[in-house]
């Protein structure tokens, strides 16, 4: 099973107790929709444990044009978005620690037909040396816009944000 395949089956079966206690949304959710999620959430799980030296390619994540939004500065292109983290300075805190865990919680997924949106809040969670307390680095949001390309869903836009307000062209 890949990582996170797990918490997709979880997520699969939370999301069916829902279904039997609430009727009404059931007529919205279909057994397409209910596997998306879960593919979308596994995505999602993967591309964070990539951070811990999981060892793929981040592009590997992303439609070839996506786009990644972080603060001021755009990158376009899965290589591009693969170069952006190739830069990071190896004296960077995430570079430099013992271990690097990335806790994506609070997510919000959105399926329509082969576009999705997700978003999300992330914690980094640094342990600078063996033995010593993790420590909280920083905490934002993410929101994603991804795609279905031949049967895989990939991120075609990501836009990281600080810890409140969302994008002028996120969907209501």
């Amino acid at each position: 099973m890949r990582n996170g395949g797990v918490a997709g089956l979880a997520a699969v079966a939370a999301l069916g107790l829902v279904l039997v206690q609430a009727p009404a949304a059931s007529a919205q959710m279909t057994a397409r929709s209910l596997a998306d999620r879960a593919e979308i959430e596994d995505l999602l799980a993967r591309y964070y444990w990539n951070f811990g030296g999981g060892g793929a390619s981040f592009a590997s994540f992303y439609a070839p044009d996506a786009e990644m939004v972080l603060g001021p500065k755009s990158y376009k292109g899965a290589a591009a978005i693969e170069g952006m983290y190739k830069a990071v300075p190896a004296d960077a805190p995430q570079r430099k620690s013992f271990s690097l865990n990335i806790l994506p919680t609070n997510i919000l997924i959105r399926v329509r037909g082969d576009t999705a949106t997700a978003q999300l809040v992330f914690t980094e969670v640094v342990v600078d040396t063996q033995g010593d307390a993790p420590r909280i680095l920083t905490q934002g949001r993410e929101f994603d816009h991804l795609v279905k390309l031949k049967g895989r869903w990939l991120i075609s836009k990501r836009q990281i944000m600080g810890s409140n307000g969302k994008p002028d062209d996120w969907p209501k």
